[in-house]
């Protein structure tokens, strides 16, 4: 292919333009893009996605290629980017809107187990592991150019909509670089592509190091679920949701008694019952009877 039959140069601000207006369509129609958006200069910033552009650029095959596809991930070209199951599709704007398809061969039943057994028994915790704060020996397993969890150059083919005949062309290398900045916020992307189940790991992790009882409660549920969108339960003793406890039954406060009182409870003794018999003259209430004494009259001398 001669140079006059690739398109001409398209600004930034045109491209940034055009991959809005094109984001909008797709919204519109129901298929709403997922873009790599980049703040700075700086593409990747954690341990997965430094990990990914790290591994890549290793290799020779690509070092060449890539620092083209960064400038393009950095002001927002790629403006879809989908990882799934041993693929990852994608559409970046250049002077036209272009498709991009990568296959990445799952990893080898053969190496994972490799990969597990060398990880058992030398993790530190089980939320570093998941958080990618390793020690240094799991980090130079994990990432290890050739028996790692990153693909190798021959398990990777890729192929792109644009006039380009080079094996990776820049929308392809922005592509890679867009991967490496999705893994900074969901690397349990990295196992879905690679077609690994992590709970594996985790699970070889958590048998091969006991944790103390009085460790349990330093883990946080709800972070272990948003680092690899898995639930954590923390065992049947836990309280979801506090209002669900039985309050405990409130005890009868106990009756003070006054000395020479009785309680106000106790039943008052019976009263005996009344005599019907005749009021007596000791009664303060029976009439006296009155006597009337004759008077002589008086005598004549």
């Amino acid at each position: 292919m001669s140079w006059h039959q690739y398109p001409s140069y398209v600004p930034v601000a045109e491209r940034r333009a055009k991959a809005a207006k094109q984001a909008a369509k797709m919204a519109k129609k129901g298929n709403p893009p997922s873009p790599v958006e980049i703040t700075g200069r700086t593409i990747a910033s954690t341990f997965w996605g430094k990990a990914w552009c790290k591994h890549l650029e290793s290799f020779s095959d690509y070092s060449n290629r890539l620092p083209r596809g960064r400038t393009y991930v950095r002001n927002g070209s790629v403006i879809d980017l989908k990882i799934e199951p041993a693929k990852i599709t994608a559409l970046v704007m250049g002077s036209s809107l272009y498709k991009q398809t990568i296959t990445i061969t799952p990893i080898a039943a053969a190496r994972w187990k490799t990969l597990k057994d060398s990880c058992s028994g030398r993790i530190d915790s089980l939320v570093e592991l998941l958080q990618g704060r390793f020690s240094d020996a799991v980090m130079t397993v994990i990432t290890h150019r050739d028996k790692g969890m990153f693909p190798l150059p021959s398990e990777i083919k890729m192929d792109c909509s644009c006039p380009d005949w080079a094996g990776l062309c820049k929308h392809l290398a922005a592509v890679l670089y867009g991967v490496g900045a999705r893994l900074d916020s969901q690397p349990e992307l990295l196992f879905t592509l690679r077609q690994a189940d992590h709970s594996e790991l985790i699970t070889e992790a958590a048998s091969a190091q006991a944790m103390p009882t009085g460790l349990t409660s330093d883990l946080d549920a709800a972070s272990l679920a948003d680092v690899f969108g898995i639930d954590i339960n923390m065992g049947s003793d836990s309280v979801e949701n506090p209002s669900q406890v039985a309050p405990e039954p409130k005890q009868p406060k106990p009756i003070k008694v006054k000395k020479n009182e009785t309680p106000k409870t106790a039943k008052k003794p019976a009263k005996p019952p009344k005599s019907k018999a005749r009021k007596t003259a000791s009664n303060p209430k029976t009439k006296k009877p009155t006597v009337k004494h004759k008077t002589s009259p008086p005598k004549k001398f």
